[in-house]
C-alpha cells in the first residue's frame, strides 16, 4: 500500500513538473528503504525526466541496472 501512495505522489509531482517536491519525497522513500521496488524506480525516472532533470533520470537508472 505504502509503494502504490509514494508512486502516486510521485506521478504527481511529475505531472505538475515539481523537481523540489518530487526530490523530497525520492529521499523519503530511499529512508524508507522502499526505492528497490520497480514500480518506485520507474516512478523516479519518470518523474526526474517530466521534471528536466537529465542528471537525476540517469542516476536512478544506472542504480536500478547495478
Amino acid at each position: 500500500m505504502k509503494t502504490l501512495t509514494f508512486v502516486g505522489v510521485l506521478n504527481a509531482c511529475a505531472s505538475v513538473i515539481a523537481l523540489e517536491e518530487g526530490s523530497c519525497v525520492h529521499h523519503h522513500i530511499v529512508r524508507s528503504g522502499l526505492e528497490s521496488e520497480v514500480f518506485v524506480g520507474c516512478s523516479f525516472i519518470d518523474m526526474y525526466a517530466k521534471c528536466g532533470s537529465v542528471e537525476d533520470t540517469w542516476r536512478v537508472f544506472n542504480k536500478m541496472r547495478s
